[in-house]
């Protein structure tokens, strides 16, 4: 659009950005980062349309929040579904795991966004993400895929911040990583796993719980909360079990809390 309106200074290397590539296709998750990102998108570039691929890595409410933003920003969001457990690559669940997964996933993207139209795809990978804990950065790298968060400069704090000044639900959303980081490492990724795994975290949401995971290693869970939340917990313990125990063996909590 010309004539922006007044931004954020923190903004302004955004603007910029959308202003030098008008036209551009978003990977859409619903998360805090891709939420914001296509805030911006929205309202500095030309035309953008948001595609959400969806797998068994990602729990329906993730499905939901990514609708919900779309159709208030009024932007375009197209679902791709991608059956993700075809890939012996990816349900092999070995320490590439996550590359495998980023190249098929933004493979499946570019070729639905080149079939409508648009040749430049962005992420939403920001400043604070550390290329040596984002083992998918390589693959978004060979597939050209762009960061404008990360070029920009904005971190995690900068984005949660403009998120809330912007309006959008998501600016205090816990991150949330998929699925099949749940279940442990070299252990094979199956579909019912997967369906175990959310079915137990979605328990505990409905108990009130909002950080947390549900890990998976071979047939035990073991439950990763905030230190504050672990007498909350025990008080909630016969309702975890009833949720929980008809799918594990054992259910187990992690005395190291997440920070």
């Amino acid at each position: 659009m010309n004539g922006y309106p007044t931004i954020d200074p923190r903004e302004a290397p955004l603007a910029d950005f959308f202003r030098k590539n008008p036209r551009c296709a978003l990977a859409f998750s619903g998360g805090v980062d891709s939420a914001y990102l296509l805030w911006a998108a929205v309202r500095f570039a030309r035309q953008t349309a948001a595609y959400y691929v969806n797998t068994p890595f990602q729990p329906a409410f993730e499905l939901a929040d990514a609708r919900r933003l779309a159709e208030g920003l009024g932007a375009d969001l197209r679902v791709l579904n991608v059956d993700i457990l075809d890939d012996k690559a990816v349900t092999a669940n070995g320490p590439d795991r996550c590359y495998h997964c980023k190249r098929r996933l933004f493979t499946e993207i570019r070729r639905a966004a080149g079939a409508d139209g648009y040749q430049l795809i962005l992420d939403g990978t920001n400043a604070s993400d550390q290329e040596g804990d984002r083992p998918g950065i390589r693959a978004l790298r060979e597939l050209s895929v762009r960061s404008p968060l990360r070029e920009a400069g904005l971190t995690k704090d900068d984005i949660r911040r403009l998120s809330r000044q912007a309006g959008l639900f998501t600016w205090d959303k816990p991150a949330y990583a998929c699925l099949a980081t749940r279940i442990a490492p070299g252990q094979t990724i199956t579909a019912g796993d997967l369906a175990v795994t959310e079915t137990a975290e979605e328990a505990l949401k409905n108990l009130g719980f909002s950080d947390f995971r549900v890990r998976m290693a071979g047939k035990q869970a073991r439950i990763q909360l905030r230190e504050e939340d672990f007498p909350r917990l025990l008080e909630h313990r016969q309702e975890v079990l009833e949720a929980l125990g008809p799918h594990y063996e054992a259910i187990t909590l992690d005395l190291e809390a997440r920070l």
